[in-house]
């Protein structure tokens, strides 16, 4: 999905939706596939560009890296220190290769990691902790050299916040480190603990994650496996949003609602109706939706900073306020002027939107500026009345395989 989609509002949805494999687990399986001594498949995986992305860092370094059907398989060993300087700056999970590049061959050439204009994500942490397990970090011009001449030792390590991807660094690094680990104030999102299941199937001695403190025994041998990958939370919590926004009642199948609860609570308590199972949610909307008052993201299991701005879009037209504060990006509501451009009542503020509600509304000429938030613009184009173009469709492609097909599929007229 690039370019530009044109999403014709006031068609309610119906049907079964399967969710595909999540991104912010695939990502780092497939840098944890570079510390491996034996060929790694993972299992379903959604055609991303971030994935496509990734499969390009793999294949520069020296790897095997391809698609067979809907399954990845990637072999090493990495024959190459350095990281390619495009797909690198393109996206953030790109700095997750580092440590396992530099555990194989001592050093590892890459760029400042880039991805969506949602507010600073800096690699200090990163760096802190591979600095303190025995890396040495200089820059070269556009270039980070990180070199480890005597390998890496295990370390206590403090995080100075629930960094996910400083937690999977840490992670990474302590596989192929001498000694002990200790990560304290560690994130704790599922997907933490799908990389750790992961490696500790390949082999690994990983314990404690989903807890603030993990614990990682190095160095470990870790051989080549199949593994499916946990499904998509994001991608579940955008069909409930969809059907919220859209009306109608969906099946959304393959996900615990566990994994997205504050989302599904939320809509609950605007109006829809929820009806959770073992690995499946069904959502429907038939009557007026309710403002959520004040709402706050955070690190799991709150509210997560991805579904912000769904949330947001699905009660835009309902009647009272709703706040949300992102306390995780500063500057996660850049879909906010789309929103308003559809004829929605809202205010960004710094990490805050207000949504006032209550006003219908209608297709527009909008732009996506980041992933989620274009994502959001097509949740509310779904609720609008008339035709909505949005522009910017390439972000919504790095977190989502065939969006405007999966909504398709549900009823939505999306070209």
């Amino acid at each position: 999905m690039g370019g530009t989609m044109t999403v014709q509002g006031g068609c309610p949805l119906y049907g079964t939706a399967e969710v595909p494999a999540a991104k912010n687990s695939v990502l780092p399986l497939l840098a944890a596939s570079v510390l491996c001594s034996g060929p790694v498949r993972l299992e379903q995986v959604p055609r991303l560009s971030d994935v496509e992305d990734c499969l390009s860092i793999l294949r520069a370094v020296g790897c095997a890296a391809a698609w067979e059907g809907e399954d990845l398989a990637v072999s090493g060993p990495p024959s190459c220190c350095r990281m390619p300087l495009a797909e690198t700056a393109r996206m953030r999970a790109s700095v997750l290769f580092a440590a396992p590049l530099l555990a194989r061959l001592g050093r590892v050439e890459t760029a400042l990691p880039g991805g969506c204009r949602i507010g600073a994500r800096p690699v200090d942490w990163h760096l802190m902790a591979l600095e303190q397990m025995g890396a040495q970090v200089a820059q070269a011009g556009e270039r980070l050299v990180l070199t480890a001449p005597a390998g890496l030792h295990g370390t206590e390590f403090c995080l100075p916040g629930p960094s996910v991807g400083a937690t999977e660094t840490v992670m990474l690094a302590g596989c192929a480190a001498r000694g002990k680990t200790l990560l304290h104030g560690a994130a704790r999102e599922p997907e933490i603990f799908d990389l750790a299941q992961f490696l500790n199937r390949c082999g690994g001695r990983v314990q404690g994650a989903g807890t603030d403190e993990i614990t990682i025994e190095g160095p470990c041998t870790l051989r080549g496996i199949s593994y499916r990958p946990m499904p998509d939370r994001i991608c579940a919590s955008t069909l409930a949003c969809a059907v919220a926004a859209a009306r109608g009642w969906v099946t959304i199948a393959g996900c615990s609602p566990v994994l997205y609860a504050p989302v599904l609570d939320i809509l609950e308590r605007a109006g829809c109706t929820v009806v959770r199972g073992q690995d499946s949610a069904r959502v429907g909307r038939m009557g007026t939706l309710r403002g959520a008052g004040y709402l706050v993201t955070g690190g799991y299991p709150d509210l997560a900073t991805d579904a912000a701005p769904l949330v947001a879009a699905a009660l835009l037209s309902a009647e009272g306020s709703t706040l949300i504060e992102d306390r995780v990006f500063e500057a996660r509501f850049g879909c906010a002027e789309g929103f308003a451009a559809m004829g929605a009542a809202v205010k960004a503020s710094g990490r805050k939107l207000r949504v006032e509600g209550g006003g219908p509304l209608r297709g527009a000429a909008v732009t996506a500026r980041d992933l989620r938030g274009g994502a959001a613009l097509v949740v509310a184009a779904l609720g609008a009345q008339g035709k909505t173009r949005i522009a910017g469709c390439e972000y919504i492609a790095r977190g989502y395989a065939g969006l405007g097909e999966m909504l398709g599929g549900l009823g939505a007229r999306i070209e």
